[in-house]
């Protein structure tokens, strides 16, 4: 079980390397492309490492993936952002690990939408109903 000190560093390193990314990171490389989320962090109890997933939602596979490799490549500068932020006495390695919920909740909604366009209109199915 996690402790409270714990859930509320995972909070602000979650806020704090969104911030990092969306501002200093897609100023210093112009490679971050498309929405960019950190979804969750995760830090070690003993503060040494930190698992932090991030979604990219663009416009194809490979702007994603881009997107997703320059962070993790920005890794050591994010780091040390961090430690200019949050004033802490260690600042956690950064491991970055891919989310996938943006890119699945969006396969079901065209999924959804795909199911709509193929029913029939209201009218139509109860007719063939009554006819039964």
């Amino acid at each position: 079980m996690k402790s409270l000190r714990g859930e509320r560093l995972s909070a602000e390193y979650q806020k704090a390397v969104y911030e990092v990314i969306s501002t200093k990171l897609k100023d210093k490389t112009g490679r971050i492309r498309g929405i960019v989320s950190i979804t969750k962090a995760d830090v070690s109890p003993d503060l040494k490492n930190a698992k932090i997933w991030v979604s990219v939602y663009g416009r194809n596979a490979e702007e994603s993936a881009a997107t997703f490799t320059a962070i993790c490549e920005n890794a050591g500068f994010i780091r040390h952002e961090l430690a200019q932020m949050m004033r802490m006495r260690t600042v956690p390695e950064l491991h970055f690990l891919r989310d996938g919920t943006m890119e699945y909740g969006d396969k079901i909604d065209r999924l959804i939408r795909q199911i709509h366009k193929d029913e029939p209109a209201d009218g139509e199915g109860k007719e063939r109903d009554e006819e039964n």
